[in-house]
């Protein structure tokens, strides 16, 4: 029988690699990874697509649990011959900066209150970010976005800063509160760097099929090379239990209080 995988959904700019590569280091329950867009990635969940996902606000509090992970410098996206292009790379762009520009507003935006930014917001408002990078390249006007997502549309002929004032962009990882599993608790612990000792840290394990007798024996080893994970000596602030240190090879082989004699 087909083993359901765990489906964590992710909107663009968000990067959940490490954290995958963290759960298929302890976890034999496969993992599928579910991109989604802004827009649609909290309906995600309530539709079911997906039992988690790393998405950007707002999510509805009633119905969905979420932590925060991280947030993201907001930068401002231009054309290459815009006048931001004297600003040094590392320098941020002010609000006067944008005084008089235009600004670019697509549908799925995801930083949507520019009220407090001396600029227009065009009217026309392109269907999704992709679209309105094609436009501030064509110089049509300014585009607000988190700096993974300027990153992620970066083109040769584009710029960006930082900019100043500007709230960041947070990431959450949400799931609906009714579907809290042991999968979803087990990614709760991932994120937030529990190791595989830790309550919350366990390998996780696809449930077995009814029919299937190979798998019974609880001491048969996994297909991952071991029933249990060990922690590596060393994690969680100390030697592993057991471990022993080994003396300076210069006081290796002498009696304790003896000295070793010299050369005459």
């Amino acid at each position: 029988m087909p083993v359901a995988p765990f489906r964590l959904g992710y909107v663009p700019g968000v990067t959940p690699a490490k954290w995958v590569r963290t759960w298929t280091e302890r976890h034999q329950l496969p993992l599928e990874l579910v991109p989604l867009t802004a827009p649609t990635a909290a309906a995600a969940l309530t539709e079911g697509t997906v039992d988690a996902a790393l998405l950007r606000p707002p999510v509805d509090s009633e119905t969905v649990s979420a932590i925060p992970l991280y947030t993201e410098v907001t930068v401002v996206v231009a054309a290459k011959d815009h006048a931001l292009a004297a600003l040094e790379a590392e320098e941020e762009a002010t609000a006067a900066d944008l005084a008089g520009d235009v600004l670019l507003h697509p549908l799925d935006d995801v930083y949507p209150d520019t009220s407090h930014l001396p600029a227009t917001v065009l009217d026309h408002r392109p269907a999704t970010t992709a679209d309105a990078i094609e436009l501030a390249a064509a110089g049509t006007g300014l585009l607000i976005v988190p700096m993974s997502l300027a990153r992620l549309y970066h083109r040769r002929d584009l710029l960006y800063r930082t900019l100043a004032g500007a709230p960041g962009a947070p990431v959450l990882l949400a799931w609906l509160t009714e579907q809290t599993t042991d999968a979803v608790e087990d990614f709760i612990g991932i994120v937030r760097g529990r190791t595989v000792n830790s309550t919350r840290g366990r390998r996780l394990e696809p449930e077995a099929d009814p029919s299937d007798q190979s798998g019974r024996d609880s001491g048969a080893p996994s297909a991952r090379g071991g029933s249990a994970a060990r922690a590596r000596p060393g994690q969680g602030g100390g030697p592993a239990k057991g471990a022993y240190r080994r003396r300076p090879s210069s006081a290796r082989g002498q009696r304790p209080g003896s000295r070793r004699r010299g050369r005459r």
